[in-house]
């Protein structure tokens, strides 16, 4: 059955119901660091007018020192000039650093919650998405947010700042001549309107696709082995060019949408530039404007269309960083589906008691995998489910884990329901064997460990020897301490479940589930597994999946499972004798063997 994926594009309510709700979040993020940014903005407003006298004592030495030939003036003029670009330099170097410091916190916040969030979602939000989908929203949207808070919001008020402030010396200096100028400012509010909306409907596309894009790489990567044992390397690299492609072409969209904003608010400058010269040499004709004056003017219109210029450049900055916003906040908002209840409560020490009640329980809720299950399980027992590919073994397992909840009927462990019980404490006293190994980066010792962190060496020692792994372990040139890469890329198959084995029962779990625990291992380790579980199993209570029916024929109880349904309850003796589906799966099997 396959499980439909969710999209987390943002496209479910529109974009102006995500900006206000975005920006209200962000603020809730940069609140704490309220009075820094208030420093921030202190120190800008140094920079800014520090930056914007400038072209006013190029007014005073052109008219009052430089036409009266007052070298003495002139060069106090000069010293004053190099002495407010200095004040500049220092307080651009302090503004630079407060917003970046402000800007790295926030995004540890934000990535660190996000992080810790991911870790609490049930496994019904990874059924759903591509790990790659879930790296994007870490990685690049983050990244995007960062340069939203570090280098936007602020730049951009900075240069908001710097507009007013030169269109109010401009006025004073000369106010027909600035009205005349500002004759341009419509034409940049048209310009804005118009491609906004453009540009943000771009923006999101990009970062659909660059997410694609991760998806892509990741599945390819993690499956290296089985693209390269089906020589599936030319169709893998098609597939990949086709993502990469859709990416460009979306970036080149938003490239253009950009590349024509830009220009366009040069030529803008530049009509403003030319009005200036025109009637401010007008102005000095008819007397009503020293030369100075038209000097000073020229330079502030230049350093006016600097921060249009600048803010056009953040536009699609701001734009980028609003749409990753609103796509970390739609992951933050993801509630999981196995939570615990208001009213949970600790599950306390447990004896081991299990049981299914009327369980019915599907990934999709309108297509159910199990139908009706019932199970019992005394403390101590070894119950084995057994049956076909697809049955629904793995899933009464993950009910039992608590990975799901089911739709209808209880999972009770010594009389209590686990959608009552407090996920911790009922995890903590199981010990988990997965058909799929996973294998973390670090040494083996790390890996064992990872079920009782506080583990001393003895007791991780004492756990390899009791699932054979320690010989295997003790002939590696580091022994316990040895790398072993990536998901276990240096251990074989069977090592790396032998260590998944041992690193359970370093937990010293009541409950012990194997799925397919030896599925992985040659029959010689599996004999010594075995005969390691008769002791370990001792007084505690087991779920074994298997196919090789040889592994479960001393188990208290053996479930078949066919078709999402208990076919058939009992010993292996009882079963055999009854002639059902298990008599048949064991005569298949013992005539292979046979054969």
């Amino acid at each position: 059955m396959g499980i439909g994926r969710r999209h987390f594009d943002g496209e479910r309510v529109a974009l102006s119901e995500i900006d206000a709700r975005v920006y209200g979040r962000l603020w809730k993020e940069v609140k704490p660091y309220t009075w820094y940014i208030v420093a921030a903005i202190g120190i800008m407003v140094v920079v800014s007018l520090s930056g914007l006298t400038g072209p006013y004592l190029m007014k005073i030495a052109i008219d009052d020192y430089i036409s009266q030939g007052n070298a003495a003036g002139l060069n106090i003029i000069a010293l004053a000039y190099l002495a407010l670009y200095l004040v500049n330099w220092a307080a651009t170097y302090g503004q630079i650093y407060l917003v970046s410091w402000v800007g790295q916190n926030i995004i540890y916040s934000v990535r660190k919650r996000l992080f810790e969030h991911l870790q609490t979602l049930s496994f019904r939000f990874y059924d759903s998405i591509e790990a790659g989908r879930v790296i994007s929203r870490v990685t690049n949207d983050v990244d995007a947010l960062n340069e939203l808070v570090s280098s936007g919001l602020v730049t951009a008020f900075s240069d908001m700042f710097t507009v007013v402030a030169i269109m109010g010396i401009m006025i004073y200096i000369n106010a027909p001549l600035a009205l005349a100028s500002f004759v341009t400012i419509p034409l940049l509010l048209l310009l804005t309107i118009v491609l906004r909306g453009r540009m943000r409907t771009a923006y999101h596309k990009v970062r659909r696709r660059i997410a694609d894009v991760n998806a892509n790489l990741q599945e390819s990567i993690s499956g290296v082995k089985v693209v390269q044992s089906f020589n599936r390397e030319d169709e893998n690299m098609e597939r990949f060019s086709e993502t990469n492609t859709r990416n460009m072409q979306a970036n080149l969209e938003a490239a253009a949408l950009f590349s024509l904003f830009w220009p366009a608010v040069t030529v803008i400058g530049a009509v403003g530039t030319a009005v200036v010269l025109w009637y401010g040499g007008m102005r000095i004709s008819q007397g009503a404007l020293t030369i100075g004056g038209l000097v000073a003017f020229t330079g502030y219109v230049t350093r006016f269309f600097h921060p249009i210029n600048s803010l056009s450049q953040l536009y699609n900055v701001l734009q980028s960083g609003i749409v990753s916003a609103q796509r970390i906040f739609e992951f933050l908002d993801e509630e999981p589906d196995v939570a615990d209840g208001p009213e949970a409560l600790e599950l306390g020490d447990i004896a081991g008691a299990i049981q299914y009640s009327q369980v019915t329980f599907g990934y999709d809720a309108d297509e159910p995998v199990l139908h009706d299950i019932n199970i019992q399980c005394r403390p101590g027992e070894t119950v084995a489910l057994v049956g076909p590919t697809g049955a629904g073994k793995s899933s009464i397992i993950n009910l039992l884990a608590r990975f799901y909840d089911p739709q209808r009927g209880k999972v009770l462990i010594d009389g209590q329901d686990l959608t009552a019980v407090i996920l911790n404490s009922l995890r903590s006293q199981l010990g988990i064997v997965l058909q799929d190994t996973f294998i973390f980066s670090g040494t083996i010792e790390d890996n064992i460990r990872y079920g009782k962190l506080e583990a001393t060496e003895d007791e991780i020692v004492a756990a390899a020897q009791a699932v054979n792994a320690h010989g295997f372990i003790s002939r590696l040139p580091e022994g316990y301490r040895t790398e072993v890469g990536e998901r276990g890329a240096l251990l074989s198959v069977g090592q790396r479940q032998l260590i998944s084995f041992a690193r359970a029962l370093i937990s010293d779990p009541r409950i012990l589930i194997l799925d397919e625990a030896t599925s992985s291992v040659d029959a010689y380790t599996e004999m010594l597994i075995q005969q390691a579980l008769e002791l370990l199993l001792e007084g505690r209570t087991a779920f074994v999946i298997a196919h090789r029916l040889s592994t479960v024929r001393n188990a208290d109880k053996i479930y078949v499972v066919d078709q999402g349904q208990i076919a058939e309850a009992g010993t292996h003796e009882e079963l055999v004798a009854s002639g059902g589906k298990y008599a048949e799966l064991y005569r298949k099997q013992w005539s292979t063997l046979e054969e």
